[in-house]
């Protein structure tokens, strides 16, 4: 009955252009969530403002920061080699497994292998390498799997 008569008193008439609770006590009924006007809370405005300031302060200490290591980082690092399409290159055997038949130790076999030319530069970093048929290698190597091939001088 309570939620009838609440509803009942809520309805605005056509004629008067209110409710009966607003004809009886002089103001609207309340009913569920109200949209309340916006007022000015200097202590909140002052909060975020100084939160704002943290964060571009953090900001531009970070990406100060940031430099500073890469400099510190760079400083021993080595630039690398840039190869030319039919360069003669050989390939690392540090993580390739081949079987074979008179080699029963890893410790013999070669540490490079082979004289292959470079096919097609892809990037800065990886080549693709011209290899036989019969080698079941992905073409595409990275830059420090390779190294120069070069001649050998006879004396």
């Amino acid at each position: 009955m309570a939620t009838t008569e609440f509803a009942y008193n809520n309805k605005v008439y056509m004629v008067t252009k209110s409710s009966l609770f607003q004809v009886n006590y002089g103001w609207q009924l309340r009913t569920g969530f109200e949209i309340r006007k916006k007022r000015k809370h200097m202590k909140a405005e002052e909060f975020v403002k100084k939160m704002k300031e943290m964060h571009e302060e953090v900001k531009t200490a970070l990406i100060k920061s940031q430099k500073e290591i890469k400099i510190y980082i760079d400083r021993n690092r080595k630039k690398a080699r840039e190869y030319k399409v039919g360069d003669g290159v050989l390939l690392s055997m540090k993580d390739l497994v081949w079987k074979m038949r008179n080699r029963k130790t890893k410790k013999l076999t070669e540490k490079f292998v082979g004289s292959y030319e470079i096919k097609k530069i892809i990037s800065e970093n990886t080549v693709e390498l011209e290899f036989l048929v019969s080698m079941k290698i992905y073409l595409v190597v990275n830059v420090s799997r390779i190294a120069l091939y070069q001649e050998q001088v006879e004396r």
